[in-house]
């Protein structure tokens, strides 16, 4: 499983659930934190003014009490997700989509050679690739 946050410019903070790992909150809030440290390295502007805000949607590791308590306690603004809508996911409207169809056909020997490769085209998506999803979003 593949966790991305990414802003207007591009792809902020990604990374792969191990095998065998559970999603749950403890889990969720480790990732958090990594995801705080790359805003701050990545966009150092808007941690200055802490002028970020997160969407997530409603998964159960997101609405736990432990991760509102660790967004809550680091100033993190969120921004509320309607429940069973994943149609405004932009993960799940655009980006995996996106990144399913440039690998479609495909063949991998392994499971790394599809992170790498998974990797890969995170880091070319451009700008406008970006503006494009958010347009998007905002229509939805």
């Amino acid at each position: 499983m593949l966790i991305v946050f990414f802003d207007i410019r591009g792809v902020v903070h990604h990374e792969y659930v191990p095998a065998g790992q559970t999603v749950n909150a403890k889990f969720y809030v480790e990732v958090l934190k990594r995801l705080r440290e790359r805003v701050r390295l990545a966009r150092p502007e808007l941690w200055a003014e802490n002028a970020w805000i997160l969407h997530q949607d409603n998964a159960p590791s997101h609405t736990a009490l432990v991760t509102r308590e660790f967004l809550a306690k680091n100033k993190i603004t969120t921004m509320d997700h309607p429940p069973y809508s994943p149609d405004l996911a932009p993960c799940d409207f655009y980006l995996f989509p996106k990144v399913k169809n440039i690998m479609r056909g495909e063949h991998f020997v392994d499971v790394d050679t599809i992170k790498r490769e998974t990797t890969k085209l995170l880091k070319e998506l451009t700008k406008e690739d970006m503006q494009h999803c958010f347009q998007e979003w905002e229509k939805r």
